[in-house]
């Protein structure tokens, strides 16, 4: 079976850059990208390529070669799905924050709305492909709705997770480590793994495109990513312990990373993980453990969530108890608001943990990112409901310079490691800021010694 045109339902950071390089890469594909959200379509549509809604290096150049060609966004989903032999699900599946599972498990309400338009609206058989980050099973419950129609059409249900690395994530759609699809193991469901494989097919080399079942695709997934964030908590935890003994944790990292057993990626100490996946992913397999009564196993994996927590909240309280215990009444400048450099996604960033925490102690914040807008700061501080909205605007001040930033700040804490804070002019800093001249380095990009010679005090994670 050969498809000549697919439509995904959801223009986020996953259906919009993942669709862009398939229909870059599959000309002979048409690729419809449908989304509820007007605002966020217009902007996929905007000629002024900087205003895209998601920022990733590389994606305006890929959009720019393939929107209007074989590329579209719309909002006529149903439009999209009738006129397509496959459809993406790439909808948002945050944390529930209510009833059953609330606080831990996948919040399914968005795929359960997609699967019952696909169902409503299909006149013809689809091929229906999970691209969201889904709990195990889901692919049944997505079926069993599906099944409902009564267009007498039939449906498979493909699991084709997405592995991308935000801020690389163009990089890694053109050479995938590996692209996973699973499928049921009846003819049918081969058939449309198949389907999916072809597509792949033409860019990525088929030897590193695995095929499994649906569920094994799907815990994958999951598992992916709580063992990249144990990485991160693991050596987290370790750069406690070398403060407190004076080793240095990038010596310790690089010296276990040598052995070709555990390797060196993810073994980078900061200030915490953040991003929607992590902490979301982690809390979704404690749900699934303990829901099949494997307690210790969501035991052991919850701690990985207690240490990015506690790291957060440690970097925080270095910052007040260095500033002679106290911030209340002074300013404090924080560089990085996104989650991780280049990208403007600020889901689980550090700096809205290390923000709220200082803000509450009676600091004022002052935030400068390259890529994060003030009105999205202030969101993400007003949900985490720790006081009213007129409290958060007062205390926290955006700048779109840097050293305007720092004028008679009491502190820099590096929060995010964007490459020009590494660049930027430390000298006029440290004649800008109150003395004693402290800077926080929450990512380990900045030479210590430098600037301890221009007369800065610096901590820096684990050393």
């Amino acid at each position: 079976m050969k498809i000549k045109s697919i439509s995904c339902i959801g223009a986020g950071y996953v259906g919009g850059p993942t669709m862009a390089v398939i229909a870059l890469k599959c000309p002979h594909i048409r690729v419809h990208v449908v989304d509820v959200n007007k605002e966020r379509i217009d902007a996929w549509n905007d000629d002024n390529l900087d205003n895209l809604p998601v920022y990733e290096p590389g994606l305006a150049n890929v959009i720019k070669k393939a929107r209007g060609r074989n590329l579209f966004f719309s909002t006529e989903i149903d439009k999209a799905i009738e006129e397509s032999e496959m459809v993406f699900i790439a909808v948002n599946t945050p944390t529930k924050t209510y009833g059953e599972g609330k606080g831990q498990a996948a919040d399914l309400k968005y795929v359960e709305l997609c699967a019952r338009t696909i169902a409503r609206v299909a006149k013809t058989n689809k091929i229906v492909v999970e691209k969201s980050t889904l709990p195990v099973r889901t692919a049944e419950a997505v079926q069993n709705i599906l099944n409902t129609s009564k267009n007498n059409v039939s449906f498979e249900v493909l699991s084709n997770p997405e592995f991308l690395a935000e801020g690389t994530a163009i990089e890694d759609l053109f050479k995938s480590d590996r692209v996973l699809i699973g499928g049921q193991q009846t003819d049918s469901g081969k058939a449309a793994t198949s389907a999916l494989v072809d597509i792949y097919s033409n860019w990525i080399p088929k030897d590193k495109i695995y095929t499994t079942n649906v569920w094994s695709s799907e815990l994958s997934k999951l598992v992916a990513n709580a063992f990249l964030a144990q990485r991160i908590s693991s050596i987290n935890s370790i750069s406690a312990l070398c403060e407190a003994t004076e080793a240095n944790v990038e010596e310790v990292a690089h010296a276990i990373g040598m052995d070709s057993r555990i390797g060196n990626k993810f073994l980078k100490s900061s200030v915490g993980f953040g991003g929607s996946c992590f902490q979301k992913d982690i809390l979704n397999l404690v749900y699934i453990a303990k829901s099949l009564g494997l307690n210790e196993v969501a035991e052991y994996w919850i701690q990985v969530i207690k240490i990015n927590d506690y790291q957060k909240q440690r970097f925080a309280k270095k910052i007040i108890t260095s500033l002679f215990s106290t911030v209340s009444g002074k300013k404090i400048t924080l560089f990085g608001w996104a989650f991780k450099k280049d990208t403007n996604d600020t889901r689980e960033s550090a700096a809205i943990y290390v923000a709220d925490i200082l803000i509450e102690n009676g600091a004022e914040i002052c935030v400068y990112d390259p890529r994060v807008s003030e009105q999205q700061m202030l969101s993400d501080l007003d949900r985490l409901n720790s006081r009213s909205i007129e409290e958060n605007k007062k205390a926290l001040n955006y700048y779109s310079e840097p050293l305007k930033a720092c004028e008679n700040s009491h502190a820099i804490a590096i929060i995010t490691e964007w490459d020009e804070f590494k660049f930027l002019d430390w000298n006029k800093i440290r004649d800008l800021i109150v003395s004693p001249a402290k800077v926080f380095d929450g990512r380990n990009i900045l030479d210590k010694e430098d600037l301890e010679k221009i007369g800065f005090d610096v901590f820096a994670i684990g050393k």
